[in-house]
């Protein structure tokens, strides 16, 4: 049995001698090469029972806690795979040491073996308490700021009922409160499943619906991950009415999504001229074949005074747009009767993709009312004429917008041009309006102003959430605002009327190189307000199972090109994104509290691990355009960006999201992967801040845990949040819907969903009675189960 255990101690310290001293190479730690060669020095003893084999094995585990001590501090989390492995072994040390030469006394191995068994023990329960958490201010009490004000006459969506959620954000201005108070932190442990309907609609392959429904009245709209919209009652869940748009499979983009669907009430005079005055109330959602339809709210049946019988092409003037190259997955924006939409256009295929062309139709004819193309503001907003098509590959818009009523603006959170990793064919125009706010006048479909986040963005840095607006205190009085959270992890709080920012952002240099050195931006903006960026990546971040995956990580951050935020792609060798371009904050966006003036935001906090393919060799391994090698779909186990062609460029991208190891599948990044926030509104502090997610759903090797261990997951979708104090969210990979505290950052309440909830959640009344429903839906690039749940929950009658 010893010479087993010295053959195990060889096994783990050959490649720890032999990978630390390439480490050293690298100019990294020293600790490796040293504790792998007492490693193997305590074998060739222990391998001939001497005693002194194990006195070795002691000295190297002493210098490992020292030296784990000075390079840890007091991060748990650190511990793990630095000591994890090595208290093991001593362990299994202990219980052979009557075996050796000189035996210790009888009553030393008990002592000895039991002391790292209780060490062992102790950190496996230390995993469970929170680490990472902080909470450096206090949370106002109800009663400060005021909602952004509504029209007298103003359609649901821009001053919804207190019972409704009337727009994706619950408002056009995206803020995702609601005023309800009937579930509160005291309660809230009572509260229980009212309802599930299942939609029937599960994709084989690219799951994620990500939908949050309206509810309007005394009905709840939604649509499904390929783009059927339902009705159901909002007190039982029964389905009301159905409208199958017929979306075909091939027609899936990288992920088969529906976030939500618009509400508008036609005004009285135009619902007199209409043909169709039975469609006043309609529901107004995108396709991922690129139609634009209008539903009967009351019925479902198509809006026959809308384009062609209820629906419109929104490819028209596109050119060559095949199949998932062009899909509507996020809610339209609805402002003065201009039924506002972007459009997804498939990443990483091609540089001269169909067109990012933002498009305005006419809510009650679905006449096209204007275009923005910008490479083509001579058009004036009208369409390409014969021959011509709108510019392609320009930055597209593929989340949802705000929309600002009195002053006629639509707030577009703008992504890059296509081939988001080479910029090198890219026009002024495009890199002005790349990865920027632009606030769009909505009757003439020009731009009023440009804020941009990212220059010259090579990163896929692209704005993924809404905007949300409110009206902000200051010295000078109340300023219409508009808050900005981006996928770097900065905050930006802009007047909405000009765009200019309310608090300073500073110009920091930035570096320079990679296989564009010329085209990199020497400076980037980065927001004073508040940032979700956590310190830059060091090799002592690297983090694993074992020392030797944690080793395996060093070694890849040293090989790798990293220069901290905006690290310039490289070919010669991998270069990492930090934060990658899951956020930060994404698609999910934040949510304003008004009452108290905070805001809430869930973000992710993991890099990727990147490198640029030369043309040749992505010919070499095939990798073309969608419609040319994959005829036309994409598989379910690639995460976007994973063998991207980008044709068009001389690299195609492989990008490694999270930077996961091969073969246990672990972050090399050490934990949290996620977070939740609270911020003042007001100044931009942080309230608190905690890990978000908990590893039931993760483990080496692709093995569910089912450790309820809060380690802070990945994440996707939002939080919602009540005058009730709680915020209501999912997102996280561990398959949980939860309530938090507003005031603590606690959690108050859990349930386990039958599928991923990868959707922001919404609040809405019926009947007397607050409901909380979720769409559980799944992920297929979070790896969380498939389904077609909607779940509403409330406090027993």
């Amino acid at each position: 049995m010893v010479r087993g255990f010295a053959a195990l101690l060889v096994l783990v310290g050959l490649p720890m001698a032999a990978g630390g001293l390439w480490l050293l190479f690298l100019g990294g730690s020293w600790y490796y090469a040293l504790a792998g060669a007492g490693l193997l020095a305590a074998a060739a003893l222990l391998w001939r029972g001497r005693h002194l084999g194990a006195w070795t094995f002691w000295i190297v585990l002493a210098g490992t806690v020292a030296w784990t001590a000075w390079e840890s501090g007091l991060d748990y989390w650190r511990w793990v795979p630095r000591l994890g492995l090595m208290v093991a072994l001593g362990l299994v040390l202990a219980l052979l040491l009557p075996r050796l030469d000189r035996p210790p006394r009888r009553r030393a191995v008990p002592v000895l073996a039991g002391s790292l068994a209780a060490v062992f023990v102790a950190a496996f329960a230390l995993a469970f308490l929170p680490h990472g958490a902080r909470q450096p201010g206090q949370v106002p009490a109800p009663g400060g700021l005021a909602q952004v004000p509504a029209a007298p006459g103003a359609q649901p969506k821009d001053a919804p009922a207190p019972g409704d959620w009337a727009a994706w954000g619950r408002d056009n201005a995206g803020t995702r409160f609601s005023p309800l108070a009937q579930i509160t932190a005291d309660n809230v442990g009572d509260l229980r499943r009212a309802w599930v309907f299942r939609t029937g609609d599960i994709p084989e392959r690219n799951w994620g619906a990500e939908t949050t429904p309206l509810k309007v009245g005394d009905r709840l709209y939604l649509c499904t991950a390929r783009s059927q919209v339902i009705a159901l009652d909002a007190a039982t869940g029964e389905e009301q009415w159905r409208f199958d748009p017929g979306v075909d499979d091939a027609s899936i983009p990288y992920t088969a999504a529906c976030r939500g669907v618009a509400y508008y009430e036609v005004p009285a005079a135009d619902t007199a001229a209409s043909a169709a005055p039975a469609c006043r109330r309609r529901i107004v959602s995108g396709t991922l074949d690129a139609r634009l339809l209008a539903l009967d709210a009351d019925t479902g049946l198509p809006c026959a005074d809308f384009g062609d019988n209820g629906q419109v092409d929104i490819t028209v003037g596109m050119g060559d747009t095949p199949p998932g190259y062009v899909s509507i997955t996020s809610a339209p924006t609805i402002v003065r009767g201009v039924v506002v939409t972007g459009h997804q256009v498939l990443d990483g295929q091609m540089r001269w993709a169909p067109s990012g062309v933002i498009q305005g139709y006419d809510a009650v004819t679905g006449r096209l009312r204007w275009a923005w193309d910008m490479l083509h503001p001579e058009r004036d907003g009208a369409p390409p004429g014969p021959g011509e098509e709108y510019a392609r590959g320009t930055p597209n818009m593929w989340t949802t917008a705000a929309g600002d009523e009195a002053l006629g603006l639509v707030y577009l959170p703008m992504g890059n041009s296509a081939a988001d990793y080479w910029s090198g064919l890219r026009t002024d125009i495009e890199n002005a309006y790349s990865s920027a706010l632009v606030a769009l006048d909505v009757d003439t479909g020009r731009p009023r102003w440009h804020f941009q986040t990212v220059r010259m963005d090579v990163w896929d840095y692209d704005l993924g959430s809404q905007p949300t607006l409110v009206d902000l205190p200051t010295a000078n009085g109340s300023v219409p605002a508009v808050i900005l959270p981006s996928k770097q992890g900065d905050i930006y709080v802009l007047d909405r009327r000009t765009g200019r920012s309310l608090f300073e952002v500073e110009e920091r240099p930035a570096p320079t190189g990679g296989v564009e050195p010329e085209r990199r931006a020497r400076t980037q903006p980065h927001s004073l307000y508040a940032t979700l960026a956590q310190p830059e990546l060091t090799e002592r971040d690297m983090w694993g199972l074992t020392p030797l995956d944690q080793l395996a990580c060093r070694i890849n951050f040293r090989r790798a090109s990293y220069k901290g935020l905006y690290t310039p792609p490289t070919a010669d060798r991998h270069f990492i994104e930090y934060t990658g371009y899951n956020g930060g904050s994404d698609w999910g966006s934040v949510a304003v509290d008004p009452s108290r003036g905070v805001i809430v935001a869930n973000y992710n906090d993991m890099p990727n691990y990147n490198i640029l393919v030369p043309r040749e060799e992505a010919d070499r391994r095939g990798w073309a355009p969608r419609e040319e090698a994959r005829g036309g779909s994409l598989s379910e186990t690639s995460a976007e960006g994973a063998g991207d062609p980008q044709a068009g460029t001389p690299y195609a991208i492989d990008v490694n999201a999270g930077w996961r190891m091969p073969v246990t599948g672990l972050l090399c990044k050490e934990p949290p992967y996620g977070g939740i926030r609270a911020i003042e509104l007001t100044t931009g502090r942080t309230l608190w801040d905690r890990p978000f997610g908990e590893a039931r759903a993760n483990g080496p090797f692709g093995i569910r845990s089912g450790l309820p261990l809060d380690i802070g997951t990945p994440n996707n979708g939002g939080p919602a949040v009540t005058a009730g104090g709680l915020v209501f969210i999912a997102a996280a990979t561990d398959g949980l819907v939860r309530a938090i505290d507003i005031r603590t950052g606690k959690t108050v309440w859990k349930d386990v969903l039958p599928a991923g909830g990868q959707a922001t959640p919404m609040v809405y009344e019926a009947g007397g009675r607050q409901y909380v429903a979720i769409v559980a839906g799944g992920h297929h690039f979070m790896e969380t189960p498939v389904g077609d749940y909607v779940i509403a929950y409330a406090l027993p009658r």
